[in-house]
């Protein structure tokens, strides 16, 4: 395509709304700032961090298409907000077309070319979980930048730097901390202490940022300025690949510039299903989210779940039902399809669920057992973002990425300013070794050269009759893919309004442990005691998932952009 200059457009303002409920509107320059939820005939971004959707939005607003504003916004979450944005890591891109054709970016994170299955074992000969999460063998090969480098060549409208330059601004610039950011960064600084460069960046000489003020990160602006001036080179080779390298060296970790320079992100067919009439277009293998959220969607709807009522012990236990079969297939047959044979097209057939649905008793609970598989699911951290786009064409991007853990492994690499991700903490810990915490997977999914981890991101686009409905997505580990479900369930069987679909209660199964997780707000206590009669154990919690949506109003056509309430932070832009 055409890249357009942006720069002299870059200076218009936006609409800006920061996620509360309700609120009066501010005049900003001539432009509305709503908080709450944002409409718009023209395009918008939903994402973690007000700046960060300003910065897509700045893009639409300047002729660039929804993969230019979701390649914008990423950068600048990596800027302002740590915890999960990042180009030290890697996730997911799903876009779909205003013709309805859709595609499917992968840049998942690699294991090193050293990997290999006993990696995370100590000196004692035993599983090691500090290895396998909290050390530099920890880290996988990042891909954000590949990933965002691909998706631009191949489907981005505007100039390369002028997407990347935003963020540039942010880092050298600083950016005002919110309450949320500072609380967070406060409660990880003793944590910090142990590595000096992350310490340094996230604090002001050991005293924590305060909300209000603006924190500066020069040695990321260098980092981004590279990736401004020499795209994917500027990160896989040169300065930057050199700076992570030696930190690898000195931490004992694997990754080198060879591992850097090999690494690729991939284009691939996304999933697709439907649902009562509604097309689902979601992630394929490495992640498992699109393949388990698509069998889900078929179990139930052979189930009349609109009647069950939203929150009542029924629609809990059919729900719970079709996750526990979902997150047992998942831990049986999904991982990198690059490396293992997958049977998606089995596992998202409408036959095979009509088969699942048939061991489905309405009165009763199954029982989970690790003797099902052949192992049980890995860990998998819950600190992830998901950010949607959608341009005035109509073009829709979802787009979740991640370090894993919050803040990655903690590990900021010196002189370049970027965390990394401990996302081989989604390999299996060794062959052999499970229990019925669920702390391990299957064969497939162990560490081997230049394979990619198992994922739950499940970043999706929903459309019905040729017309674009909603993007969505939720960080949350596993959680994401119920998350997610439950999304399509409240608009699709519920028909809520945009708000409610995202604002309603959750829960969430994986199988193992046998255990239903319901959010404060679900349903009553007595309900909760009557699904606990069907024989689940029921335990309260509180926030599950993040989903900042976009929906399509279908009377107007206008963009309803719907920040997740359960984040002070998450913010809609528009113009």
């Amino acid at each position: 395509m055409m890249n357009r200059p942006l720069s002299m457009s870059l200076t218009l303002f936006t609409a800006l709304a920061v996620a509360a409920c309700g609120g009066p509107s501010v005049e900003m320059a001539g432009i509305d700032a709503v908080r709450g939820v944002v409409t718009s005939g023209s395009g918008m971004v939903v994402s973690a961090y007000p700046d960060a959707s300003e910065a897509g939005a700045r893009v639409l607003s300047a002729g660039g298409n929804a993969v230019d504003a979701a390649i914008a916004t990423g950068l600048a979450l990596a800027v302002t907000h740590p915890t999960a944005g990042n180009i030290g890591g890697g996730g997911f891109m799903v876009i779909r077309f205003p013709d309805g054709g859709a595609t499917a970016i992968d840049f998942r994170e690699k294991a090193p070319l050293k990997a290999h299955p006993e990696m995370f074992v100590g000196e004692d000969g035993e599983y090691s979980y500090q290895i396998h999460h909290r050390s530099h063998l920890a880290v996988g090969v990042p891909g954000t930048v590949a990933g965002f480098a691909l998706a631009h060549e191949r489907y981005g409208d505007a100039e390369w730097r002028d997407l990347v330059e935003p963020s540039v601004a942010l880092a050298r610039d600083g950016f005002v901390v919110s309450n949320r950011l500072a609380n967070s960064l406060s409660g990880r600084l003793e944590a910090f202490r142990d590595y000096p460069a992350t310490y340094a960046q996230f604090s002001k000489d050991g005293v924590p940022y305060e909300p209000g003020e603006v924190l500066v990160q020069a040695d990321l602006a260098g980092t981004l300025e590279r990736i401004r001036d020499e795209g994917r080179d500027g990160f896989y080779s040169g300065a930057t690949a050199r700076l992570l390298a030696e930190e690898m060296e000195r931490g004992g970790g694997w990754i080198t510039e060879e591992d850097l320079a090999r690494y690729e992100a991939r284009e691939r067919e996304p999933i697709r299903g439907t649902y009562r009439g509604y097309d689902i277009i979601s992630m394929p293998p490495p992640s498992s989210g699109g393949t388990a959220l698509v069998q889900m969607l078929n179990v139930l709807e052979g189930f009349d779940v609109a009647a069950m009522g939203a929150g009542s012990p029924e629609y809990a236990h059919h729900l719970v039902e079709s996750m526990r079969r979902a997150f047992r297939d998942r831990a049986t047959f999904l991982a990198d399809s690059d490396f293992a044979d997958v049977p998606v097209e089995r596992l998202t057939s409408k036959e095979y669920a009509a088969e699942i649905r048939a061991t489905i008793a309405t009165d009763a609970a199954s029982v989970s057992s690790p003797a099902d598989v052949e192992a049980a699911p890995g860990w998998e951290s819950t600190e992830t973002t998901h950010y949607s786009v959608v341009d005035q064409d109509g073009m829709a991007v979802s787009v979740t990425y991640t370090l894993e853990g919050g803040y990655g492994s903690y590990i900021t690499v010196p002189g370049a300013g970027f965390l990394l991700n401990n996302e081989m903490g989604d390999f299996n810990g060794r062959p052999g070794l499970t229990n019925e915490t669920g702390l391990i997977g299957t064969e497939a999914n162990l560490a081997r050269p230049e394979q990619r981890m198992l994922s739950s991101m499940t970043p999706t686009v929903v459309a019905r009759d040729g017309e674009l409905v909603a993007v969505i997505g939720s960080p949350g580990g596993r959680t994401i893919i119920n998350t997610v479900l439950q999304l399509v369930v409240n608009l699709v069987d519920f028909g809520k309004p945009p708000e409610g679909v995202v604002a309603a209660k959750r829960l969430h199964h994986q199988w193992l442990p046998d255990r239903v997780r319901l959010e404060e707000g679900f349903m009553s206590e007595e309900d909760g005691a009557s699904l606990a009669a069907l024989g689940h154990e029921v335990s309260w919690g509180r926030g599950q998932g993040i989903a900042h949506c976009i929906f399509v109003d279908g009377t107007t056509g206008q963009l309803v952009g719907v920040p997740d309430p359960r984040d002070s932070d998450g913010a809609s832009a528009s113009y």
